[in-house]
């Protein structure tokens, strides 16, 4: 039996983040399964840039790591490459990434604090994780398209309906991106594990069963001090 556990936007929220891995090592107990972040590990938390080196430099002889892009990273990068109003990042989180770059709330927005090997990280990031029984991705699908006919604005940008539960196909769809402090908010075809985890302090990981279709086999929980 192989296990795959998802961990949601923790924007910015190192402690947070490295007590979920602590928590996913011990319940996997040595035996191989995924990890898959599902996007928005910057902006409005203290420790965007700690959260973006933890991931690239983690390494496990039995778990591998899938780290999707978010419309957060997306954010952050056309903002770094000038390919977007600066402003629109840093009123969306950004500037506290930028003074986890070093900056000061007083100095004056520059986006080369971030090293390049941060955006190469950011620029490679895959916006959807696919196996036999589920679709992972930051926002959501469009279940009425092709998976390899999605586009970034759906992927990462995508809000459900109100009450929808909508998975693609015979996949159950597994997202964040629409912030609940009720989450997980899970249906028989899509589960949200967005549970505002940055204010809240409480990070909700799926852990699902490789070889069962539909939702979480169980929920793992990391409760810290809300933001």
């Amino acid at each position: 039996m192989s296990m795959t556990y998802a961990i949601p936007d923790v924007h910015g929220r190192l402690d947070l983040l490295t007590s979920a891995f602590e928590k996913i090592a011990r319940n996997a107990a040595g035996v191989g399964a995924t990890i898959v972040t599902l996007g928005d590990y910057v902006d409005r938390g203290p420790k965007s840039r700690d959260v973006i080196e933890f991931l690239m430099a983690w390494r496990s002889d039995t778990l591998r790591l899938v780290c999707l892009k978010g419309n957060h990273e997306a954010m952050m990068w056309e903002a770094c490459n000038g390919l977007c109003e600066l402003d629109w990042w840093l009123v969306n989180g950004g500037s506290a990434t930028l003074i986890s770059y070093g900056l000061t709330a007083h100095d004056e927005a520059d986006t080369n604090v971030v090293p390049e090997g941060h955006l190469a990280w950011i620029a490679a990031l895959p916006k959807m994780h696919v196996d036999e029984h589920r679709v992972f991705v930051h926002a959501g699908v469009d279940p009425d398209l092709p998976l390899r006919e999605q586009n970034e604005q759906i992927l990462l940008w995508k809000r459900y309906p109100q009450g929808a539960d909508l998975g693609h196909g015979s996949r159950h769809v597994v997202h964040g991106h629409h912030g609940d402090p009720r989450a997980p908010r899970a249906g028989k075809c899509k589960t949200n594990l967005d549970g505002l985890a940055w204010r809240t302090g409480r990070l909700v990981i799926g852990v699902f069963d490789d070889d069962q279709p539909g939702g979480a086999s169980e929920y793992l929980e990391v409760v810290g001090k809300p933001g």
